[in-house]
């Protein structure tokens, strides 16, 4: 897997997503459409990128909604 193209993914959800008004359901709503339509392995590296010390150029937004939302 090539997590620069994960994050990017990720980026371009949240960005999509990040427009409802209300932000509980917008966080919700990425990480639910990551943990619904990401195969296993591409949630298991993308996971392993956010455990790491420093996750390069994820977005705020996607970082935020994946606080232990996605991880099941």
């Amino acid at each position: 897997m090539n997590i620069e193209h994960l994050v990017e993914m990720a980026t371009q959800l949240g960005r999509f997503y990040e427009a409802y008004p209300n932000r509980v359901e917008a966080l919700a709503s990425t990480a639910q459409h990551i943990r619904r339509f990401w195969d296993p392995r591409m949630r298991a590296e993308f996971l392993r990128h956010l455990d790491g010390p420093a996750p390069e150029g994820l977005d705020a937004f996607v970082a935020a909604s994946s606080a232990a939302r996605f991880r099941s």
